[in-house]
């Protein structure tokens, strides 16, 4: 009989939406950032927690969950955000790089929140060209939008914020909707979207003096010469000695010459004209302090969106999530950017608090990831979850209740090549443990490399294990359950 009335709450769900009863089911706030790592927020703990880069997220995992094994499924901007709307991996999302169109026709999450009684909001970047689909109101930037004077567009056609700073419009827009935009009688997913803290890392004119006489710690594999790894690691282009460029990057000379903001900068370099090691380790201070000043607006927005759920009654029956929509290197292996399977850019940071059903300060190791973020929204929407949709809701997590079938491996796939920063294609399986790695096609030897690290001896990823015959056994596992793992996310055969 339990199985009947089941099935009959979910027939009523999708056929009567409007009968969905919404006191019980909590408004959600979503707040996304763009590369921000989780080397650079202070709960997660590391070489940088002694900066307090992050007050804000930190209050944020103080009241709520840290997730210390969220990841992705393909370390790059635009199909990261896919796979967050549609909790497909790239493949059948269609976005698999940045260049590709995005099918806005297709199911989405907040599609489904619309229909069961949601009010659903978007404000700031998402990254997918065309008109946004299932949000009563949305605002975003176009593509990647600019950090000064940023432009948006709505329903209603674009809009121009002269004389502003990205974070701060994408912060007031959506707490101008708190206060102003919602209907009081709907419970509603609010998904606050920043640019910061994207290449190439331009600060608010406010916090320029902010870490100026700080000394970063660099990490140990600064210097990294890719010993024993693939071609991958060795013909990248993302190093912050060769490719970090001084003026697009650094803002030295060129437009940059004789802007205010940048003069100091400019004067110390002219008078120390670095060389060698040197000047890498200028490149480095100077990308770290202009990242964390962004990030540091980003942590600004979530402790006044915090504020206004306060102010406004609704923190008792909001979940608050924090993530990034990847990682990010900040200077591990000498490197910027995101894309390999590695530590730093395959995991994401990921916070939550939902007041009486999170235990304030509790800590997850499960294995989760983004495929994950669609169907979670929609379990705490009491929503009906597609069955093509290929996560798994965390809700059960959130309340300290793992699953016993939860999974224990995850899947990777990086498709961007040949393209900027050069990273060679590659997917992988992770166990929370070992991670076995494979580049093909273009510009791989024989167009196939293997890489394996042990990440409870080697959490650097320094020492790749592939070629020692000790591991041939674990290799052949890994690779087995690679093969599973394709199988169950419908990969295509051709890679």
């Amino acid at each position: 009989m339990s199985k009947w009335i089941f099935l009959l709450a979910a027939v009523v769900m999708q056929m009567a939406p409007g009968m969905v009863v919404a006191d019980d089911r909590p408004n959600i706030v979503w707040i996304f950032s763009d590369d921000h790592s989780y080397q650079t927020i202070g709960a997660y703990g590391g070489r940088l927690e002694s900066l307090n880069p992050s007050p804000n997220i930190d209050r944020l995992a103080a009241e709520g969950m840290r997730f210390d094994r969220a990841y992705v499924g393909n370390s790059i901007c635009a199909p990261s955000r896919a796979t967050l709307l549609t909790g497909l991996h790239s493949h059948l999302n269609g976005k698999i790089d940045n260049i590709g169109p995005f099918n806005h026709d297709q199911q989405q999450f907040q599609k489904i929140l619309q229909a069961n009684g949601f009010q659903t909001v978007m404000v700031g970047k998402i990254h997918l060209s065309g008109k946004m689909q299932g949000f009563d109101y949305w605002e975003v930037l176009p593509g990647q939008g600019n950090y000064y004077n940023p432009q948006f567009i709505t329903e209603e056609g674009r809009t121009k914020y002269e004389g502003e700073y990205v974070t701060d419009v994408i912060t007031r827009r959506a707490v101008n909707w708190l206060e102003n935009g919602r209907d009081e009688e709907k419970p509603f997913m609010l998904m606050v979207h920043h640019k910061a803290p994207h290449r190439n890392w331009q600060p608010a004119k406010r916090e320029m003096s902010r870490y100026e006489d700080v000394e970063i710690p660099e990490p140990d594999n600064l210097f990294d010469d890719y010993a024993t790894r693939g071609v991958a690691a060795s013909g990248q282009q993302m190093e912050i000695d060769r490719h970090m460029n001084l003026e697009s990057d650094l803002k030295l000379g060129g437009r940059y010459k004789g802007d205010p903001q940048y003069a100091s900068r400019q004067k110390w370099f002219e008078e120390n004209k670095p060389t060698g090691i040197d000047l890498i380790k200028w490149k480095y201070q100077t990308y770290l302090k202009d990242y964390l000043r962004c990030t540091w607006s980003v942590d600004e927005s979530v402790g006044k969106i915090l504020d206004t759920l306060e102010e406004q009654g609704l923190s008792d029956n909001t979940i608050v999530m924090y993530s990034s929509d990847q990682g990010f290197y900040m200077g591990e292996h000498g490197w910027f950017d995101k894309r390999f399977m590695y530590e730093e850019s395959f995991r994401t940071p990921l916070i939550a608090r939902w007041p009486g059903k999170i235990k304030p300060g509790s800590v997850n190791t499960d294995l989760v990831q983004n495929i994950d973020f669609a169907e979670t929204f929609l379990d705490l929407a009491k929503a009906p979850i597609p069955e093509e949709m290929q996560g798994e809701s965390l809700v059960p997590l959130l309340e300290g209740k793992t699953p016993e079938d939860w999974r224990d491996s995850l899947y990777y796939h990086y498709y961007e090549y040949p393209a900027v920063h050069s990273v060679r294609r590659h997917e992988g399986v992770f166990d929370g443990r070992w991670k076995l790695i494979r580049y093909y096609g273009r510009n791989v030897p024989d167009n196939e490399e293997w890489e394996l690290f042990d990440l409870k001896n080697d959490p650097s990823e320094m020492n790749n294990l592939a070629s020692n015959p000790e591991y041939a056994s674990r290799i052949a596992t890994l690779k087995k359950e690679l093969s599973r793992l394709r199988e169950q996310y419908d990969v295509p055969n051709e890679t």
